[in-house]
């Protein structure tokens, strides 16, 4: 099956179960967005994100093309001016900065001497930080009229629960190749689900799937030949 599409309430969680279902990372995907998640009053009128996903030809080089390199670089400088623009809507002084870091675009948010009001930004357990991304990415997609693969990040909150999440999920899938045993971890975000699926897909030998319904959704680890739902 090299093409699928997939709806869910977000364009994150669409792509995910896409790239779930075709077995492959973001980076061997061609991403194309067929409708943008909109909310109704009460819950009518609402639509979910619709996207197709389609295996590249080929495999993988490693990092972006200079074209792609060009892209996240433009989509950088448009996140970048809005998020400068919302911080001064808002008061908050700090400085925005875009960055490539392991092939991936950051626009990176830093207090200074707003300690505090960056804490509120990144709100508990990322929550606030979660919908700031999806602001930005809102906005970028609009002015661009392309997806939107940049990462808002605060004071390196997602770098460092990156590292953090691929360690633990490596961790618990080394254990279930030596014991058999499938294992699910705690919820997360369709972003950090992401990372996890790539971060088992590098060991080689397992199969990874999300269950249960959002919030409580989550990564479960297994060897190759398991069945998800």
């Amino acid at each position: 099956m090299g093409e699928v599409e997939r709806s869910a309430a977000s364009v994150e969680e669409a792509l995910e179960a896409a790239l779930g279902e075709l077995g492959i990372s973001e980076q061997e995907a061609e991403v194309e967005i067929l409708q943008e998640p909109k909310g109704g009053f009460l819950g009518l009128g609402s639509q979910q994100a619709v996207v197709r996903v389609r295996s590249r030809e080929g495999s993988p080089t490693g990092g972006p093309g200079p074209e792609e390199d060009a892209d996240l670089e433009e989509q950088g400088d448009v996140a970048a001016q809005f998020i400068e623009g919302l911080l001064d809507a808002l008061g908050l002084e700090a400085e925005v900065e875009p960055a490539m870091v392991d092939g991936s675009m950051y626009v990176d948010i830093w207090g200074g001497d707003s300690p505090d009001a960056m804490g509120i930004l990144i709100g508990r357990h990322g929550q606030t930080l979660d919908a700031l991304h999806e602001v930005v990415r809102g906005a970028v997609q609009r002015s661009l009229g392309e997806r939107c693969r940049v990462i808002v990040d605060v004071e390196d909150y997602r770098k460092r629960r990156r590292s953090q999440l691929i360690s633990k999920a490596q961790n618990v899938a080394r254990r279930v190749m030596r014991t058999g045993k499938a294992e699910a971890l705690e919820p997360m975000n369709a972003l950090e689900r992401k990372t996890v699926h790539d971060a088992v897909a590098r060991l080689g030998g397992l199969e990874t799937g999300s269950e249960g319904e959002e919030p409580e959704r989550r990564v479960v680890i297994r060897r190759g030949g398991g069945r998800f739902t």
